[in-house]
């Protein structure tokens, strides 16, 4: 388990009072609460409203030993202004400068739409994006399966980011398990299964999944493959209606570690 650190994509949902914090604890206590619990967390209202530098440190100075992998806003991949991402990016890499300062950034995630497809447009977005985050840990996810070629995996190799692998339903256009290790630090995501819900425009409803077991057991095969080939795996969960993201990454933490123990004992 050292090479692997699994939490979930957010935590300050007040639903997760009762099914993970106990009642009555307050918003400022999640973090540090959460701290106890997991030794990673991916930010995602980062992607929302662009953090602030005060923000990020109260983060850090509450948050234990907690690390980060944090989301990049929606200026830089989904609702981009030529004339404006640059200072956009600009803003966010000093407002997150604290975790980069404290050792506990883990990685910026760059997670791109659906309609992000593979070309020259978007090819030379990507490539600007990534050169102005030269230095920093980072990791994308692409949403749709042009990406899947293995000129994207050279460069990715070349620059090390990581190629970020999900968990999601096996819709035609989706991704497909593509677990390819093109930096030190490896990234997966699990969405959930709804297959049914996964086109609705309400995204609440389309990650509304619980894994099982089985499910799960199969997620922890992938990641210890992925892992083999680099230093690190972050493994986030993003269903996090009702506490399920919670309860799935407290359970894939324990098939990981009896994992570990059938392997030490044979």
């Amino acid at each position: 388990m050292d090479k692997i650190d699994v939490g979930t994509c957010g935590y300050s949902y007040n639903e997760w009072v009762g099914p993970f914090y106990p009642l009555k604890t307050k918003q400022e206590e999640y973090l540090p609460f959460y701290a106890e619990q997991f030794s990673t967390v991916e930010l995602n209202f980062s992607y929302y409203v662009m953090p602030t530098v005060d923000q990020i440190r109260r983060m850090v100075e509450t948050s234990g030993n907690l690390a980060f992998a944090i989301k990049a806003p929606q200026s830089l991949t989904h609702k981009v202004d030529p004339s404006k991402w640059q200072d956009e990016a600009k803003t966010y890499l000093e407002a997150i400068e604290p975790l980069r300062e404290a050792g506990k950034l883990e990685a910026v995630l760059f997670q791109f739409p659906y309609s992000f497809h593979y070309e020259a447009d978007s090819r030379r977005h990507l490539d600007r994006i990534l050169t102005e985050f030269s230095g920093v840990p980072s990791a994308v996810e692409f949403r749709n399966n042009d990406w899947n070629n293995n000129r994207v995996i050279d460069e990715f190799k070349k620059r090390q980011v990581s190629y970020v692998s999900t968990d999601l339903p096996d819709l035609k256009g989706l991704p497909p398990v593509m677990d390819v290790s093109t930096s030190q630090l490896a990234y997966f995501r699990l969405h959930g299964r709804n297959a049914d819900k996964w086109w609705s425009s309400d995204s609440r409803a389309r990650y509304d999944y619980l894994y099982s077991d089985k499910e799960l057991e199969g997620a922890a095969q992938r990641i210890k493959r992925i892992v083999i080939k680099a230093d690190k795996i972050l493994v986030y969960f993003n269903n996090h209606a009702r506490g399920q993201a919670v309860k799935n990454a407290l359970t894939l933490k324990k098939i990981l570690e009896k994992m570990d123990e059938g392997n030490s004992s044979s």
